[in-house]
């Protein structure tokens, strides 16, 4: 079976696809919009994830005619009254490098100690396929801003999102450290098996 994760940011892909090769095993093809260049992405301008989420794989699904999955994320910052939320992408500007998105938030928490860096990320995993309802799960990691950017990994806001029980911001975890508690790892998991128990009795080897 050929599920299209529906984006054409690669390292999203690359970690979408990470996730689910782990539970799903090689029963299913996972390519991206990279292999689709005629797809235009539609604009996120819904209010919610899940909303944002289901636009998007619904979008892909009806033009590809082809089952589809895709996501929405966003940081929220709860010194900064929930913000960036489901604008995380348009913070400070559509073509805004995260580098600079990044440095307006440690600026506006200048000096705010650690008890009052509360932030987590949300992310929802929406699931479109032709002639049937779009499923939409979710999933939240919990963590704190940390004082600047650290690490070399992931991508995004990965470099100042902190672990406080891990000691670590996802950018400095190992793939599998980071897919292990993040939110789009656990969402994806979850996804994962729901998708692996539908197709057990036609896919009784996976």
């Amino acid at each position: 079976m050929r599920i299209v994760i529906a984006t054409r940011n690669s390292r999203k892909a690359a970690e979408m696809r990470r996730v689910l090769e782990r539970i799903l095993g090689e029963r299913f093809q996972l390519p991206d919009l990279s292999d689709y260049p005629q797809f235009p992405e539609p604009e996120e301008s819904a209010d919610t994830y899940a909303e944002n989420a289901a636009i998007k794989a619904r979008a892909a699904c009806e033009a590809l005619s082809v089952a589809c999955i895709s996501d929405d994320a966003g940081l929220e910052v709860d010194a900064l009254g929930g913000a960036p939320g489901v604008k995380s992408k348009r913070f400070g500007g559509e073509d805004l490098p995260f580098s600079d998105k990044m440095r307006l938030i440690l600026e506006r928490m200048n000096g705010m100690p650690a008890a009052e860096r509360g932030a987590r990320f949300r992310c929802a995993v929406a699931f479109s396929e032709p002639n049937s309802e779009t499923r939409v799960f979710e999933s939240t990691c919990e963590g704190q801003i940390a004082a600047k950017p650290r690490g070399s990994g992931g991508f995004g806001y990965d470099p100042i999102f902190l672990i406080p029980e891990k000691g670590k911001t996802f950018a400095e975890m190992s793939p599998e450290e980071k897919d292990s508690v993040s939110h789009r790892g656990k969402v994806l998991a979850d996804f994962a098996e729901w998708l692996r128990s539908r197709y057990t009795a036609e896919l009784p080897h996976l």
